[in-house]
């Protein structure tokens, strides 16, 4: 057999040059990038979708003037204990007491949640409220932007005592449910975005609404009581802001 001559064997190999590249075994990493930029139409590439919007998100508390002033001693209000529990020792007359003054200072105290300030703010704007009678109507403007701080804080418990101060507030002296309506724009908004958060228990028994703390039916309430006493213009008002709001005198 006539020896094969080096070089031209059927069987050698392809040269290096011709060989077929290797497949790369590892995949190509995606990168993530954020929507709207050039980054994102280059490929291998994951757009992020859209950060929450934290509607029900809590916001952080900031320091109130009620606490400032109770520090100082400026209010003349003790803690009485009883047998039904804690309440107020005013230590003057309600009834004399300059509304314009200290009404508003106890509502900025609705942003608090820290015993005692919580306790003697809320306390004490229900017992004013109920001795308050034609006081009360001309304190209403400074009375808005304490509201809307503890309404925008967004904190469940803060949102509900609000809403029973409100309920109070509207039922307190004559046209305060009126004055109320010019408002809507600076209150209502919260109200907009919890008027849905019911507790859904099932089967189960709801506690929250013996002790009325379930805050889509308070907001309900609280809708309802200004339309009651907000005059001919409330609910054409409140329509605007809560657009699901259906009317309780027109049913």
């Amino acid at each position: 057999m006539v020896a094969e001559k080096e070089g031209l064997s059927p069987y050698r190999s392809r040269p290096p040059q011709l060989q077929e590249p290797l497949r790369q075994s590892k995949r190509t990493r995606k990168q993530v990038s954020d929507g709207f930029t050039v980054k994102a139409m280059m490929k291998n590439t994951v757009v992020k979708g859209p950060p929450a919007a934290g509607a029900f998100k809590e916001r952080p508390t900031k320091p109130t003037a009620f606490r400032k002033f109770y520090e100082r001693g400026d209010f003349p209000i003790a803690l009485e204990h009883d047998t039904k529990g804690n309440k107020i020792a005013w230590k003057v007359e309600i009834e004399k007491l300059d509304y314009h003054h200290y009404l508003p200072l106890f509502f900025d105290g609705l942003c608090e949640m820290q015993f005692p300030y919580e306790f003697f703010a809320r306390q004490g704007i229900h017992d004013m409220l109920e001795h308050g009678g034609n006081k009360i109507l001309p304190v209403i403007p400074q009375l808005i932007m304490p509201i809307k701080n503890a309404l925008n804080l967004r904190n469940r418990q803060v949102i509900c005592i609000t809403l029973k101060v409100l309920q109070h507030l509207v039922l307190s002296a004559d046209m305060v449910g009126e004055a109320l309506v010019p408002y809507y724009r600076q209150i209502l908004p919260i109200f907009n975005i919890f008027k849905n958060k019911n507790v859904n228990s099932g089967d189960g028994i709801d506690y929250s609404q013996q002790k009325r703390e379930n805050i889509g039916d308070l907001i309900q309430e609280t809708l309802e009581a200004f339309e009651r006493y907000g005059g001919e213009d409330a609910y054409i008002n409140i329509k605007y802001i809560v657009p699901t709001y259906q009317s309780c005198l027109l049913n």
